[in-house]
């Protein structure tokens, strides 16, 4: 009995024992299977990130690749220059008599015969000496009018002016009567543009009183001379604001209307 007590005993014991431990293990098991799940899942998280990265790459690399084989860049268009650009790139330069002469041979040149266009040429007798830069408007006009004191003291006919200065707009006008004062003495000066000023009331100042210079646009002078209004019967100096250039870097027979349709006279 003692001896199979015994065992029964140590069987029961063991068998406790081996309960136990089968109880132990599962929790030791839950523990080992739950850090190597972290691994993995961390090791999962690597592999997509690397995997989206290489996808990035690749991508970028096809793209680059389609450029280059079948799709050509857009070229850049080159700007073309303009008349400021051209005028801004080269020097000023003094106008001369050849420059009015050309200018009215291509004016005129399908509009007129061959003989026509010889008879419209100038003799070198009516130009006077060119400003060569180096005066202002005052001290050029002693030059070329050096009598100028006597001229004007004579002048006494009504509706015309003996000094006509031309030039590309009203502003510039304003600004060339303004350059007169150490010139003009006692002599009586008219502006003659078509900003803010009608051509009739242009008309009665010129038949009211006499005037000596007449400073204005080609367009407004052409327009009195048409009606009547100024003659040119006491003209005797016409002088051409020819190298002063607007904020285009313009001169005044670079601008078309003023070339085409003002500052080239009807035949």
């Amino acid at each position: 009995m003692a001896d199979t007590l015994g065992e029964d005993w140590w069987k029961a014991d063991s068998s406790d024992a081996s309960y136990e431990g089968e109880e132990e293990k599962p929790s030791e098991k839950a523990a080992d299977e739950k850090k190597p799940r972290k691994r993995k899942t961390e090791s999962v998280k690597l592999t997509k990130a690397k995997k989206k990265k290489k996808e990035c790459f690749v991508a970028q690399e096809k793209q680059d690749t389609a450029e280059d084989k079948g799709v050509e860049k857009p070229k850049k268009r080159r700007k073309k220059k303009n008349i400021t650009d051209a005028l801004a790139a080269s020097e000023p330069k003094p106008g001369c008599a050849a420059d009015l002469q050309e200018l009215l041979r291509d004016h005129y040149a399908d509009k007129l015969s061959i003989i026509e266009l010889e008879e419209l040429q100038l003799p070198d007798s009516c130009f006077l000496a060119r400003n060569d830069l180096s005066h202002s408007l005052s001290s050029y006009l002693k030059e070329i009018c050096p009598k100028w004191a006597k001229v004007q003291k004579n002048h006494a006919i009504k509706r015309s002016v003996v000094l006509l200065i031309i030039c590309s707009s009203a502003l510039r006008t304003i600004e060339l009567i303004k350059q007169l004062t150490a010139f003009k003495g006692e002599g009586k000066v008219l502006k003659l543009f078509a900003k803010h000023i009608k051509v009739e009331e242009q008309m009665k100042l010129l038949a009211k009183g006499v005037a000596h210079i007449g400073v204005g646009t080609p367009g407004r002078i052409k327009a009195l001379i048409e009606k009547d209004g100024l003659t040119l019967d006491a003209l005797k100096y016409v002088v051409l604001d020819w190298n002063w250039r607007d904020q285009k870097l313009r001169r005044m027979v670079d601008i078309p209307e003023v070339r085409e349709h003002h500052l080239v006279p009807e035949v």
